[in-house]
């Protein structure tokens, strides 16, 4: 005969129901933020090093895009706000302690500094580009002379913006998944890898998608070894860290993270790129695509599952 004793009324069933604040909204901002990090990134990157009248798609074309995306992932967490009126409070002061204001006060500076590094590389894509007002045209001229300086600030505000999406995570100590450190590393690996990914899915240089490649190659090797480490640190932690990594190890979402993420978004394609650099004929552009996807479903993934997983109590029987 087995006894139960009783120490919370938590065991009932409903009491602790499973809240859902977060819809699609929320990941499509952290993967457009993470995507728009790593492009920046990788443009700042191989232009220090010289490389912007070979680099063409990663240096002065991809740059372009990261206005409007970043404008989508703003708009779509626009969407999420309760109180949309009143966003421009988060400007309104600083907080050192708070992921939140961090990441309102880089994505307030990234966006204007991205689109004048966009706008410095229109006239090289586009020779007949005419900017129509002699004082945009001046400006441009000026901003030209400060790529440098521009470059050093896209490195370091775009390494703190893909970080950032996953510490944003992170701070909520209320959610065992999301309560872990390698959040905001795996975030910044991803959102490079993505980076990496949408350059070489326009790139139609040889020499760049191959070292694009490579580079992805390595954050793919990471990025899984980040992935790992993740769950052997919830493994070796308490009972609702041990819970947390359950629902991919056998749970809910075990299917689904590990054949779209792990398999078809990071070692399906670093299999096609080893396959691609050793001279086999392989689908340039599927690699690529497949990086994409499956950061995208890793955001929704690791949203979904953080707000899944609680704190619960356990019994004595």
């Amino acid at each position: 005969m087995n006894e139960t004793t009783i120490t919370s009324g938590r065991m009932n069933l409903g009491v602790d129901p499973v809240l859902h604040a977060w819809g699609w909204e929320i990941p499509l901002y952290l993967f457009l933020g993470g995507l728009t990090a790593g492009i920046l990134f990788f443009s700042a990157i191989f232009y220090l090093r010289g490389r912007e009248n070979v680099f063409k798609a990663g240096i002065k074309i991809a740059p372009m895009w990261v206005p409007p995306l970043l404008a989508i992932g703003l708009g779509a967490l626009m969407l999420d706000l309760s109180h949309k009126l009143y966003f421009w409070k988060l400007y309104t002061t600083i907080r050192w302690e708070s992921p939140m204001s961090w990441g309102a006060w880089t994505l307030g500076v990234i966006f204007p500094l991205s689109t004048a590094w966009a706008a410095t590389w229109m006239k090289d894509v586009f020779p007949r580009w005419d900017w129509k007002f002699l004082i945009i045209e001046k400006t441009v001229d000026l901003l030209i002379q400060y790529r440098r300086w521009m470059a050093w600030s896209l490195i370091f505000l775009s390494a703190i913006l893909g970080m950032y999406t996953g510490i944003l995570l992170s701070a909520f100590n209320a959610r065992p998944f999301w309560n872990t450190s390698i959040l905001g590393p795996l975030f910044l690996v991803s959102g490079l890898s993505t980076g990496a990914a949408f350059v070489m899915l326009f790139s139609k240089n040889e020499l760049e998608r191959k070292r694009y490649s490579q580079v992805d190659m390595v954050l793919i090797g990471i990025e899984i070894f980040l992935i790992i480490h993740m769950f052997m640190g919830f493994l070796a932690s308490t009972s609702v860290g041990i819970q947390a990594a359950d629902m991919f190890l056998g749970g809910p979402y075990t299917a689904v993270f590990w054949t779209f993420v792990v398999w078809l978004g990071l070692a399906f394609p670093l299999l096609i790129e080893i396959m691609e650099l050793k001279g086999i004929n392989v689908p340039a552009k599927l690699p690529a695509i497949l990086v994409l996807i499956g950061g995208l479903i890793l955001r929704f993934i690791v949203v979904d599952a953080g707000q899944s997983s609680r704190w619960l109590y356990k019994f004595m029987e």
